[in-house]
């Protein structure tokens, strides 16, 4: 009996002979045999591709291209910045301090990274709220204000209802209001 350690979930995978190896990894369920690593230094950005077939790669080129395209687009912005002479230290250690300070840190639904509280904005005027059927007053008042945060990474903007019209939709739902 040999062993393989899943490079995924670093789970050690014991497989029998006569069966032979795993293609999959039987914990998180991850391709065992298209592992790919990506590394990230300060000069550049370096793809490694270890034990990948090239025909495999080219079928999958443009599946990776669209998927991280909006992703590796920050992260050239984020070098343009470095190389016009801004200090990506510099950067990071701000945005940390930023976020140590923020009593909520959602993250990026796009990058998952987290993101930083940059305003509040109400409602527009054009807003009118709907009373769903079962209940007698809308889910959130006219006057509902949004959290806006963007990610430091890639910079995606998401919008939050704010804390009070959280619970004013959570009250109207369980109509403890």
């Amino acid at each position: 009996m040999e062993t393989t350690l899943c490079p995924w979930c670093q789970t050690e995978i014991v497989w029998d002979e006569e069966i032979g190896p795993e293609e999959y990894c039987p914990y998180c369920n991850n391709e065992l045999k298209g592992y790919r690593t990506l590394n990230v230094g300060i000069g550049g950005i370096e793809d490694e591709a270890d034990g990948y077939d090239d025909e495999e790669d080219e079928e999958q080129s443009d599946f990776w291209e669209h998927e991280e395209s909006g992703h590796l687009d920050a992260i050239r912005r984020v070098e343009t910045f470095t190389k016009a002479g801004g200090d990506l230290l510099a950067y990071e250690s701000g945005v940390e301090k930023l976020l140590d300070n923020q009593e909520e840190v959602p993250e990026c639904p796009h990058c998952r990274e987290y993101m930083l509280l940059a305003g509040s904005q109400p409602l527009p005027d054009s807003f009118v709220p709907a009373v769903p059927a079962g209940l007698q007053k809308p889910l959130v008042p006219k006057a509902a204000k949004l959290d806006i945060y963007i990610c430091s990474a890639c910079f995606h903007v998401s919008h939050f209802l704010k804390e009070d019209d959280r619970m004013h939709l959570i009250r109207t739902v369980s109509e403890e209001e």
